[in-house]
């Protein structure tokens, strides 16, 4: 089973989910186009937002909502304007090199933030 974080995620935080898990991958594709020289432009693909609203949809029975109301007022919708506004912008294509740049560094901070949050929390766990 999955185990929940042993602090509950704030709403601001949860908020910035899908579009810090989307510039991690947009990041990752920019610098493959990059390195192998392939491609000089990133569409900004409706795939990879759905991807960071499921992964917001996922953490966000973690989240220290505030009201009870918010839980689904707040939730749903805003998930649902996310993913709409990833369709919406899909056949934008944003340059490789502004997508590395961009992209690297939250995936960098992402990483190092599961890293931290792991060792806080690996004695106290009991998650298999």
């Amino acid at each position: 089973m999955f185990c929940t974080a042993e602090r509950p995620m704030s709403p601001k935080l949860w908020l910035a989910v899908p579009f810090l898990f989307s510039a991690a991958v947009f990041g990752l594709m920019g610098s493959a186009g990059l390195i192998t020289a392939s491609w000089t432009t990133v569409p900004l693909s409706p795939v990879v937002s759905g991807a960071g609203v499921a992964v917001a949809a996922a953490v966000s029975s973690g989240v220290r909502w505030r009201h009870s109301w918010q839980r689904i007022w707040l939730r749903w919708p805003y998930l649902a304007a996310v993913l709409a506004f990833g369709v919406f912008v899909g056949a934008v294509e944003i340059p490789a090199l502004a997508t590395t740049v961009v992209g690297l560094p939250v995936l960098l901070g992402l990483v190092f933030q599961c890293l931290v949050q792991n060792d806080e929390s690996a004695p106290a766990s009991d998650c298999r």
